[in-house]
């Protein structure tokens, strides 16, 4: 019996512990109560981002408002876009590598205009070879990078949203 009472002593000390220094799962960020509320604002509210925001939101504990005056923060999407470039051509001058920037541009206001975190920028990249003959496939790998990184993204508004 005193082996048992050990290790639940050891499990709870180790969860104390973990809870004492900050520690959160991934892809779970306390939101502070003036996010608990938001509009999300954005030209395109069907774009990756966005939908990956909208859920990150919802699963971090905040209720959408449909509204933009009922909305405790407004979280305004001024950027949205993806851009590829060739990286390299074959002796043929055809592309065989591609860079992928996503990037995404926001700000937060409380409904009063009052400006919560200015406009700024967040981004990022990924690399791709590519081949003609292999075509479906590499653009299917385009647009799973594409998903990636709108996630990447969102994670990062997410804890930006946090600090506030």
């Amino acid at each position: 019996m005193g082996e048992a009472r050990a290790t639940q002593w050891s499990c709870l000390l180790a969860a104390v512990l973990l809870a004492g220094c900050g520690f959160h799962l991934q892809g779970r960020t306390a939101l502070p109560a003036v996010v608990r509320q938001p509009y999300v604002e954005a030209p395109d509210r069907q774009s990756d981002f966005v939908q990956y925001l909208r859920h990150a939101l919802l699963s971090n504990g905040a209720q959408l408002t449909p509204e933009r005056d009922r909305a405790s923060v407004v979280v305004s999407i001024l950027r949205d876009n993806v851009a590829r470039r060739v990286l390299s051509v074959s002796a043929t001058n055809q592309p065989n590598q591609y860079e992928v920037t996503y990037t995404v541009g926001f700000s937060v206001s409380a409904p009063g205009g009052k400006e919560l975190l200015p406009p700024q920028e967040v981004s990022a990249t990924r690399t791709y070879s590519f081949d003609e003959r292999l075509l479906l496939a590499k653009n299917h790998e385009e647009e799973i990078l594409r998903q990636d990184m709108a996630r990447d993204l969102a994670d990062m508004v997410m804890r930006r949203l946090a600090s506030l």
